[in-house]
């Protein structure tokens, strides 16, 4: 199939014609006439590499009744992305070859994204012994990165013996840093909130201690290793500090992160249940600080779909977790573009590019430029408008941005030259 695109303003800058051919971009230029081709119009909308998230739960296999690989997928193409990392805490637990191999292959059948499938580091997410690490990465599915989230791998015997074994194969594990000691029973930020709520706290020192002992391993035995959700001012400035050594670090925020804080547990809505939990206004700026300047490397969604009754109950007893695909972009826009800290090549660069280079993906996060895969999305950054989760792809509702007008909408999304949303809907 051949598209020419016409009109497009690739990262916000000049207007220019783009020809997709063959599933990649074989012409940027002006004033493009090509008989036969598809034309899209794209006057007034930004053209950006199709985003790439880090950190998605698809939950199938298992919790097929909050999402499946291909409503997330769908979810994903709605918000711009043109691959996802699917974590590992399904049921059975993606820890062997075959369990990865199912969630690639569903995501293949799909084909709305590239459903990255993430390894467990220990056999069932129960942190006592490795999976089988080296067969996943020899599988079909080629994985890469490894991360027992939702679980801290917490004895740090095991954590060095990954970080070792992941380097034979340039993998990268990426940790939940949280110390399960100091979060028993937590359920939202520690602090005077907390403390009016009658809500258990969950101190920023319980995120920090591992990520301070993490780098560390780290840069002891030369491996790789990503940060999850980084969610205090004092993670990022451990990270700050981890790079400045030359540690092979890196690590992500969240959307929900980047725009909202404890105070939204003034509602006990546990829409807003999540885990690390919302924290203060200090750490919102830090993060986007952390995220302008490069030290956080990525935005990733933590996409976290649950079925209505393990949400919507006392705040005590629902699962912590949020919605994220479809608005990731539209959240950076409002919290790092209109401030002015980032342009749009930073954006591309944290969204898209940066993440592929840590999933080691091939194909995502190129640029916009000739003889490179036909990656990308179409944006209209002019679009204000009120987030319905009953409108939402996903097959959850729980997203913290109900009712919330945010700015950009994605208009169309290209996987390898194939629109996967056209018209700001799905193709599939």
């Amino acid at each position: 199939m051949t598209i020419l695109i016409k009109g497009a303003r690739p990262y916000g800058e000049d207007a220019a014609d783009i020809l997709l051919k063959d599933g990649l971009i074989v012409t940027v230029g002006e004033h493009l006439e090509v008989p036969r081709a598809e034309v899209v119009d794209a006057g007034g909308l930004i053209a950006l590499p199709g985003l790439v998230d880090l950190h998605t739960h698809l939950r199938e296999p298992g919790r097929e009744d909050a999402e499946t690989v291909e409503t997330g997928s769908r979810a994903a193409a709605l918000g711009g992305f043109t691959a996802v990392h699917a974590m590992a805490n399904t049921d059975p637990v993606a820890d062997t070859a075959g369990v990865v191999e199912q969630v690639w292959r569903l995501g293949q059948e799909a084909g709305l994204v590239d459903v990255v499938p993430v390894g467990a580091v220990t056999v069932g997410l129960r942190g006592e012994r490795l999976a089988e690490l080296g067969a996943m990465a020899d599988s079909a599915a080629r994985v890469r990165v490894f991360s027992d989230d939702g679980q801290c791998v917490a004895d740090p015997a095991l954590m060095r013996r990954a970080l070792e074994y992941v380097k034979a194969f340039d993998g990268v594990v990426a940790q939940h840093a949280e110390e399960p000691r100091l979060t028993a029973g937590a359920q939202m930020n520690e602090g005077d909130r907390s403390s009016r709520l009658g809500l258990a706290g969950w101190p920023a020192a319980a995120e920090e201690a591992v990520i301070a002992r993490d780098v560390l391993l780290a840069g002891h035995v030369g491996a790789r290793l990503h940060v999850c959700h980084v969610s205090t001012a004092g993670s990022v400035e451990i990270i700050r500090w981890a790079k400045s050594r030359g540690v092979r670090v890196t690590a992500e925020v969240t959307p929900h992160h980047l725009l909202l804080t404890d105070a939204c547990a003034e509602s006990y809505d546990p829409v807003f249940k999540v885990n690390p939990p919302l924290r203060t206004d200090a750490d919102v700026a830090a993060l986007r600080a952390g995220l302008a300047d490069g030290t956080i490397d990525a935005v990733a969604t933590d996409h976290a779909p649950h079925a209505v009754e393990d949400k919507e109950s006392e705040w005590a007893q629902a699962r912590p977790g949020m919605l994220g695909l479809e608005q990731a972009l539209s959240v950076v826009i409002e919290t790092m573009v209109e401030p002015g800290l980032l342009d749009w090549r930073a954006v591309a660069d944290r969204m898209s590019v940066r993440p592929a280079a840590i999933g080691r993906l091939t194909g995502h996060g190129r640029p916009l430029a000739v003889g490179e895969p036909a990656n990308l999305l179409l944006l209209d950054p002019s679009y204000r408008g009120v987030v319905d989760p009953a409108a939402l792809a996903s097959r959850s509702r729980n997203s913290p941005y109900a009712g919330r007008e945010l700015p950009g909408r994605v208009v169309a999304t290209f996987l390898r030259g194939t629109a996967t949303v056209m018209d700001g809907k799905a193709q599939k």
